[in-house]
């Protein structure tokens, strides 16, 4: 890791909020996926009757 002198706290804490809001739009991406994919299965399943 390179040496960040006196500025190591802001450029961790910036790294960490980024990795937290990139972790954040992975999970709702997924969660949408998710919710997408159920919608569509119960559309098709009430079309099929």
């Amino acid at each position: 890791m390179p040496e960040l002198g006196k500025y190591a706290a802001e450029v961790l804490s910036a790294y960490a909020v980024s990795l937290l809001l990139l972790a954040v739009l992975i999970w709702m991406s997924l969660r949408r996926d998710r919710r997408a994919k159920a919608a569509l299965r119960a559309a098709e399943e009430g079309r099929d009757a």
